[in-house]
């Protein structure tokens, strides 16, 4: 049953809260536990699901790795509508307007999000965020970490797996230490460094995101000269998903939507641009889980303090360009 509860606080996107500076400080994960063998979550088939929008990048990060790994038959997922209002995140039943999203077909009387949250934790009081990897056995949320889903998804399921599946590693150990440090900088100056950006009501904030968001695509441009396929190690690593998610957002949402705008990707990082349409175009993990009306509907229609009118731009065209 959809909660009655008054949480719109958590919920609305229109009441959120910056710091005295004007700069928007991201929340921290609220449930961070594992699936292990030996654990209270153990890895079956068909016990878990998958909550995800495919507007979100962080919910992209868990789809592709799901597909990479072969995890379709064993977790499914459960996909909202990217009409993030003023309840969160809903459900078809919700929005029937999107003809793409899903109904939660194990809990059919939940509207939104934010109900599966409250009915893993009454008490919850953080934001509903995606994804959420749900335990349909003990009826809670294993973990909202993207990160850590990942990483889950990379491993926890290998027994179930067939041998090419299993074999494939996107944290391999040789390279953890240097998959490590590029996931450091990348998430604070352009996975959340578009936000940052994007959420301030201060220049001087803006400013300061923008510019080390730039240099640090700069010093990815250098990385990936050469036509360099992937970052680390000539193997596709989540240092690569992790990168990609954002930047295939980049010209059609964050280069206008949230002011990141001294250069575009097709435009001023051709190394960039040519190792993101590689992943696009010649691995369907990536094409499949990257669905542009999603992207644009969401981040123009649902963050109000950002585009008050709502109005969603049609540029820029193509969505992506071909090899």
């Amino acid at each position: 049953m959809a909660s009655a509860k008054d949480a719109s606080n958590q919920s609305d996107i229109g009441k959120m809260k910056r710091e005295a500076d004007g700069s928007f400080n991201r929340a921290a994960s609220s449930f961070r536990n594992f699936i292990k063998n030996d654990g209270e979550f153990l890895p079956e088939k068909g016990r878990y699901r998958l909550y995800v929008s495919y507007a979100c990048p962080w919910a992209t990060r868990t789809l592709i790795t799901r597909k990479l790994k072969g995890l379709e038959e064993i977790i499914p997922v459960i996909v909202v509508s990217p009409h993030m209002g003023q309840n969160g995140w809903p459900f078809k039943n919700a929005d029937p307007s999107w003809q793409d999203a899903d109904d939660d077909s194990e809990h059919p009387n939940l509207k939104h999000i934010k109900d599966l949250y409250f009915l893993a934790d009454q008490n919850y009081g953080g934001r509903f965020t995606v994804p959420v990897l749900w335990d349909n056995k003990l009826n809670t949320i294993v973990n909202n970490e993207s990160s850590e889903i990942i990483r889950i998804f990379n491993s926890a399921f290998n027994r179930l797996l067939p041998a090419d599946k299993a074999a494939v590693d996107i944290y391999p150990e040789a390279h953890r230490q240097e998959i490590d440090s590029i996931n450091e900088w990348v998430y604070e100056t352009i996975n959340n460094g578009v936000y940052k950006a994007g959420f301030t009501t201060s220049q001087s904030v803006y400013e300061n995101a923008v510019y080390s968001m730039f240099k640090s695509l700069d010093r990815l441009e250098e990385m990936l000269k050469g036509g360099k396929d992937y970052l680390v190690g000539n193997i596709l690593t989540e240092a690569d998903i992790r990168l990609f998610v954002t930047v295939i957002r980049f010209d059609p949402v964050y280069f206008g939507h949230f002011k990141c705008n001294i250069r575009d990707i097709r435009h001023g990082y051709p190394n960039i641009h040519l190792w993101m349409r590689k992943l696009y175009w010649n691995n369907d993990a990536f094409k499949s889980n990257t669905k542009f009306d999603h992207i644009k509907v969401h981040y123009y229609w649902s963050q109000i303090l950002v585009n008050p009118s709502r109005v969603v731009p049609v540029g820029p065209v193509p969505d992506i360009e071909p090899l």
